[in-house]
C-alpha cells in the first residue's frame, strides 16, 4: 500500500513479451512526465477503446471503475493447468477508485469483493479456461488498483466491504458491470 496520485493503463501489442515490464512502464512514465513514486502503471494488450467505465455513489461513498478486459488467456484458479514464470499479456485490468474512509482490512475485503464480481461476470458470459475448458475465474495476468481517498465528508469509516455491505455491493456492481461491458465491446467492435 502506498499513496498514489496517478494510474495509467498502458496499451501494448498483443505479442508484447518483455523480460522487464516494470522497466518498460518506468520509461513510459518518465517520457510522459508522470512521477514514478506516485504513479501506478498497468499493461494491457486490450484495445483501450474497449474500456468500460461505471460510477456509483451514495451518502457514504462514491465509486469510479474503469476496466479493460481481454480473455485470450482465460484461466480458472485452482485447476490443473500449465504455468509460466515470465509475464504474458492478455489481462483484465480493473482501476477502482473510491471516495470514502476505509480501514486497511476493508480495502483488502473490497479487493476480494471485486475479484468475486469479476469471476461472476466471466461465469455469466460463459468465458472458459483456454486450456482445460472449465469456467474461467480470470486470466493469467489480471491486475487491480484500488485507490481510496480517505477524505469523504461522511463520518463513516468502512470496516468491512463484503457483498452484504452497501459499499461492497456497490463495488460488486461496478466491477461486474465494467468487466461484462468491456468483454462485450471487445466481441462486437473491431480492434
Amino acid at each position: 500500500m502506498k499513496r498514489i496520485d496517478h494510474v495509467v493503463n498502458i496499451h501494448v501489442d498483443w505479442k508484447y513479451d518483455s523480460p522487464d515490464p516494470e522497466k518498460d512502464v518506468e520509461m513510459l512514465l518518465k517520457e510522459w512526465n508522470y512521477p514514478l513514486e506516485s504513479t501506478a502503471g498497468l499493461l494491457t494488450a486490450v484495445n483501450l477503446s474497449h474500456a468500460a467505465v461505471m460510477e456509483e455513489q451514495n451518502e457514504d461513498a462514491s465509486l469510479f471503475c474503469c476496466t479493460t478486459a481481454g480473455i485470450s488467456n482465460g484461466a480458472r484458479a485452482g485447476s490443473e493447468r500449465t504455468t509460466f514464470p515470465p509475464y504474458q499479456p492478455g489481462t483484465i485490468n480493473i482501476l477502482l477508485m473510491i471516495d470514502a474512509k476505509m480501514t486497511q482490512a476493508a480495502m483488502v475485503n473490497g479487493i476480494i469483493t471485486a475479484v468475486e464480481a469479476k469471476a461472476a461476470a466471466l461465469a455469466d458470459l460463459g468465458i472458459r479456461d483456454s486450456e482445460n475448458g472449465l469456467i474461467a475465474t480470470g486470466t493469467t495476468t489480471d491486475s487491480i488498483v484500488l485507490g481510496v481517498s480517505q477524505t469523504h465528508p461522511s463520518s463513516i469509516v468502512h470496516r468491512y466491504c463484503g457483498t452484504a455491505t452497501h459499499l461492497g455491493a456497490a463495488i460488486a456492481r461496478v466491477v461486474y458491470g465494467t468487466v461484462k461491458e468491456s468483454l462485450l465491446a471487445a466481441r462486437t467492435k473491431p480492434s
